[in-house]
């Protein structure tokens, strides 16, 4: 689902909310590893899967927890 952000993009809650991948921005948000990702991101959530982390580090991107 990160991939429909662009590279570069901050992806955080407020952001998930945007593209409806979560309900509530003010919940707070774990990003799991499932899929691919081939996007530099910077990802801000509560918590990370261990996948999830690895992912978007892989990618180029970085994993912060909020």
């Amino acid at each position: 689902a990160l991939q429909r952000f662009a590279d570069g993009d901050r992806v955080d809650a407020a952001a998930l909310a945007g593209a409806r991948l979560v309900a509530d921005a003010a919940e707070p948000v774990k990003i799991l590893g499932h899929g691919e990702l081939t996007r530099k991101l910077t990802v801000v959530a509560a918590r990370f899967s261990a996948s999830a982390a690895r992912k978007i580090a892989e990618a180029g991107g970085s994993a912060e927890t909020a």
